[in-house]
């Protein structure tokens, strides 16, 4: 990925402009709304677009800078030099954060299947296993969709490093659901770190602690160019410290919107990298944590890296913007405000493919008001996927019962002639029968007799 042009010095811009008599009250006329999407292009992008009449892009670009500065906010994250960084909330953000704070995307309503308790585990374990896949996808991981979902959901030991850091992230993800009410500290980042590269590391011991001076980090794009060196080892303990008190919302002193700090937490333990691997896929896992240790429960249900490797290109392109325009957020915010709204489209999108094929399947197997959700759910995924193996680990974890609970499930389908069974290995193996459709639908005529 081509490194985006340096931004001129703000200082030398002014020092320029004011032996041009006239021209800062000029520039004052053609300032744009420091809140405005387009205030915020880089510099980079800026010299591709045509300036305003009459005053050359460096001075089109003063003129926004002084905009931004006059609304921008620091935080007590700083660069290699102790500068801060700063950020603003556009109005594109604003529009995002209103859409997120009612609960539906921008959307008409949340989505009945993720309130109903009779499918909203489905829906939670699907999206868990779909940002796990993603999130470890976007670090290199190389597999196929179906390979890793079989592997959870039968719950088979992994077989290479990327199975290995699929499975690693789906188990971050349960555990941050149980740690969502606790406070962000030191050793709740050490235990999600140890949870995200539990075998997946040259050495092992480095799971769960710092980067030592030693080993030396540096942060690369997809070709290997480096991207930025970050902070020295020695600054990590203080840095994290800083951190944990701005996820807390103990710092700053003025009001930063939960979405707004969850966006900031993610983009800050990125920048610091203060581990030797797994720093992306820790960073994305504390943002799930902080949106859900501000009540935003809906994001249980999303994948937000499941878009974000859809363009992983403009996802490395938000973080290069930040810092080389001297620290400015801004860019992150904006982007990661449209990777978030996406993603709750995206659930809605699939809760109603789901809904619809539920529906058709239905249409001709009356049979299913026999069985409970359970039974009736993996019967409607057997017709679409013929010869699916079925376990009762992977029925457990598909619908979160005890194992009790998911046996019986299956046994009853056995018993009642729509699944076969055999045993692989210390498991039993359920298949649906042949002609499973033409098998519901004699029950369903026998059920209107």
């Amino acid at each position: 990925m081509r490194m985006p042009k340096i931004p001129p010095k703000l200082q030398g811009l002014l020092a320029d402009a004011v032996q041009k008599p006239g021209l800062l009250e000029k520039l004052g006329l053609t300032l744009a709304s420091p809140t405005g999407e387009r205030a915020y292009s880089h510099w980079d992008e800026l010299l591709r677009l045509p300036a305003p009449e009459g005053i050359a892009h460096s001075q089109w670009w003063l003129a926004l800078k002084l905009a931004r500065r006059a609304a921008s906010q620091p935080i007590a994250l700083t660069d290699g030099q102790g500068r801060p960084f700063v950020f603003t909330v556009p109005v594109s953000v604003q529009e995002a954060l209103h859409a997120i704070d009612t609960g539906s995307g921008g959307l008409t309503s949340v989505p009945e299947a993720v309130t109903n308790p009779q499918t909203r585990d489905r829906y939670l374990v699907s999206s868990m296993i779909e940002e796990a896949i993603s999130s470890s996808q976007l670090e290199g991981a190389a597999t196929t969709r179906e390979v890793a979902k079989e592997m959870i959901r039968t719950g088979r030991k992994p077989r290479d490093r990327s199975e290995r850091m699929i499975l690693n992230n789906y188990r971050t993800m349960q555990r941050i659901r149980e740690l969502k009410d606790e406070p962000l500290t030191a050793g709740l980042v050490f235990e999600i770190h140890r949870l995200v590269t539990q075998d997946t590391l040259r050495t092992s011991a480095a799971a769960g602690r710092f980067r030592r001076s030693d080993e030396r980090v540096m942060v690369h794009d997809m070709e290997g160019h480096v991207m930025q060196n970050p902070p020295r080892a020695e600054e990590l303990p203080t840095r994290l410290e800083a951190m944990c008190a701005f996820a807390n919302a103990t710092t700053p002193d003025f009001f930063v919107h939960p979405v707004v700090r969850a966006i900031i937490l993610h983009f800050w333990l990125a920048y610091d990298h203060p581990f030797v691997d797994g720093n992306g896929r820790t960073a994305r896992a504390l943002f799930y944590w902080a949106m859900s240790h501000r009540g935003y429960w809906l994001f249980e249900y999303l994948s937000v890296s499941s878009i974000l490797r859809k363009a992983p290109t403009q996802y490395a392109l938000s973080f290069l913007h930040t810092e080389t325009d001297d620290n400015d957020l801004t860019y992150f915010l904006i982007a990661q405000a449209k990777v978030i709204l996406a993603a709750v489209e995206s659930l809605h999108a699939y809760i109603k493919r789901k809904t619809d094929e539920a529906r058709e399947a239905e249409s001709g197997m009356r049979a299913l008001d026999r069985f409970n959700h359970r039974q009736a759910a993996i019967l409607r995924h057997a017709v679409r996927h013929p010869g699916q193996a079925y376990t009762i680990a992977g029925h457990r974890l598909s619908h979160n019962v005890v194992y009790q609970t998911a046996r019986t499930d299956l046994l009853e389908l056995r018993d009642r002639g729509l699944m076969t069974m055999r045993k692989r290995g210390k498991q039993l193996v359920f298949t649906p029968v042949e002609h499973l459709v033409e098998r519901l639908k004699d029950l369903g005529m026998m059920n209107q007799e």
